[in-house]
């Protein structure tokens, strides 16, 4: 028996020890396939999704470079390179975007049963409904445009008529695609999509482009006849109008409405372009879900003195546009004062905006709340997009100031002339500051989403209604007193008693009926105030240029210092920044109202 035991436990132990060292090889070959797996990630998980990035970044910056090299020749003027083959080449990236879209919608579609992430700081309602409104003045411009061709039609190509057609589908399409996917993180297919959101990025800009371009033209014409008017010679006048008859007789008034709406076109392509770029940067995010919160909808209480100031400049700016285009193709006396009537206005108007903006910052930084560095890259591209178009007037406002004070004339806007610029700079100074500040700004421990909507009681919470807090002690005598306090008074008055705890002051608002008094904040307020004011002005600033008024080009004393051929390449790459600029500070405004 004893030898046996002594065999059994030898095979015991033998086998113990082969089954050991096996454990122990297991695990180091399952060690080893872990370190292998990491490397794996680490090689296959990070490389190539930013080589996709990469690559179809590259993708989409050729295809810009492809359309600008196209629209330089076409300035020109030169036999080989038309409108045509522009056009014709825009054609074709819109229908690859639609069958992109179409694609995307069906591949959604099929997956309904799988829960999509979403951005919701990507895009608000406001703005894809502001959005939709440029939308359908971009299809009545698509409707001149196709009324125009067909009064041409026996002397222009056809690409003049496919071209509005296929860009009305596009714009129908890419709504549709905005309000309904805009928000979409996309983790499935993420190369293949990467390359068809930048492709659709990159087909806005080159429509924008080329809007840019085609107003820029308008102008300049128009400036040349000025000039030629005044008796300067040698200016070319380039007509646009085909060389035939047209066979219909609104030809002259789709010709001429069509320059009314290029700048609501013009916004409405780089406005979908930035939509656009957030939803790249997206592709295979992972959401933060704690900062993924919608924010309630914003009260409009204490609005007085913003929105009546705003309306005032809103209304002068109207006066100032009409009064400036009709007196400007008038004498040279009435010329003069039509600019030195332009820069007292952009004077007053840009003092008041830098007072208000100033005064934003003070009560800022009188809360020494810390700034929100948290990820969002919808917000990261409003402040790089504010500082990026801020360069086109900053370089035309230092070029306006180096002008004025080596210019040998002395007409009587000089000096206004040099003020007015030096607020353009201060002004974006500090409307920059203030925008950043607010959109940046971390929302306190006592702070909500929206600070004018009342805190709600707990019974209406989730977690405290379905998960009552437990602090692991049982007998209730060794509770909280708060609590015990409240279990006795409970048991008191189910059996009669009339015993009452002392109560500790609510923290939740009293309501009488279904309102809820909250004590009055006036800095929000006063911020309030300060956001719609300045949204008012930017619109303001935003109409005169978009629709000719623009004494940079009559007043003479750039030109006189740069040269007719430089002053106007500054112009035409300034003007189109500082337009987006001022309408991205509205949009950027009105989500600082929303914030406050």
């Amino acid at each position: 028996m004893p030898p046996t035991m002594v065999e059994h436990n030898g095979l015991d132990i033998m086998c113990l020890n082969k089954y050991c060292h096996s454990s122990s090889s297991s695990s180091s070959s399952e060690q080893d396939k872990k370190i292998f797996s990491k490397l794996k990630l680490s090689l296959s998980g990070d490389y190539p999704r930013k080589n996709a990035e990469i690559l179809s970044g590259q993708y989409g910056t050729n295809l810009l470079l492809i359309g600008a090299a196209l629209m330089l020749a076409i300035a020109h003027h030169g036999p080989s390179v038309k409108e045509e083959h522009l056009l014709s080449f825009v054609t074709c990236l819109m229908i690859l975007q639609l069958f992109w879209m179409m694609w995307y919608i069906l591949v959604r579609d099929r997956q309904k049963n799988t829960r999509t992430e979403k951005d919701v700081h990507a895009t608000t309602c406001w703005i894809r409904g502001g959005l939709t409104l440029l939308a359908l003045l971009s299809l009545i411009m698509d409707a001149f445009r196709i009324g125009h061709y067909v009064g041409y039609q026996s002397c222009v190509s056809a690409v003049l008529g496919v071209y509005p057609v296929i860009h009305a589908t596009h714009t129908i399409a890419q709504v549709h695609f905005l309000w309904f996917h805009i928000k979409d993180v996309i983790k499935s297919f993420e190369t293949f999509e990467r390359f068809g959101v930048i492709h659709a990025v990159f087909t806005n800009l080159l429509l924008w482009c080329n809007g840019v371009m085609s107003e820029a033209e308008h102008f300049l014409n128009n400036h040349k006849r000025r000039l030629s008017a005044l008796g300067y010679g040698n200016l070319t006048i380039v007509h646009s109008e085909p060389h035939c008859n047209c066979t219909t007789s609104t030809c002259s008034m789709f010709s001429s409405s069509l320059f009314y709406l290029y700048p609501f076109n013009v916004e409405y392509h780089i406005f979908v372009s930035a939509m656009l770029f957030v939803m790249w940067k997206n592709i295979g995010r992972t959401i933060d879900l704690s900062s993924n919160r919608k924010r309630l909808a914003t009260k409009t209480q204490g609005l007085t003195v913003g929105p009546i100031l705003g309306l005032l400049a809103l209304a002068s700016t109207i006066g100032i546009l009409v009064v400036y285009v009709t007196h400007v193709e008038e004498s040279l006396k009435m010329r003069q004062s039509a600019i030195s009537m332009f820069y007292i206005y952009g004077i007053v108007m840009l003092v008041f905006m830098c007072s208000a903006g100033a005064s934003g910052l003070i009560i800022y930084r009188a809360d020494h709340v810390p700034l929100d560095t948290s990820k969002n890259p919808s917000r990261q591209l409003d402040t790089e997009l504010l500082f990026g178009s801020s360069i086109g007037s900053w370089l035309m406002s230092w070029c306006s100031i180096v002008a004025v004070l080596g210019a040998n004339s002395n007409p009587p806007y000089r000096w206004t002339n040099l003020i007015y610029s030096l607020l353009i700079v201060l002004e974006k100074y500090i409307q920059n500051l203030f925008v950043v500040e607010s959109l940046y700004r971390k929302q306190g421990d006592g702070e909500r989403e929206d600070p004018e909507l009342p805190a709600s009681p707990e019974i209406f919470s989730v977690t405290s209604s379905l998960a009552p807090p437990y602090n692991g002690i049982i007998n209730r005598a060794y509770d909280t007193p708060d609590r015990t306090c409240s279990t006795m008074e409970n048991e008191q008055e189910e059996s009669g008693q009339v015993y009452r705890c002392p109560r500790k002051p609510s923290e939740v608002p009293l309501t009488v009926g279904n309102k809820v008094k909250e004590p009055t904040n006036i800095k929000r307020q006063i911020l309030k105030n300060i956001a719609v004011f300045l949204i008012m002005c930017n619109v303001s600033l935003w109409i005169l240029p978009a629709f000719g008024c623009r004494p940079q080009y009559d007043n003479g004393l750039e030109q006189e210092t740069f040269g007719f051929g430089i002053w106007t390449t500054v112009l035409n790459f300034a003007i189109p920044l500082n337009l987006f600029y001022r309408m991205h500070s509205v949009a950027s405004l009105f989500e600082v109202f929303r914030r406050v």
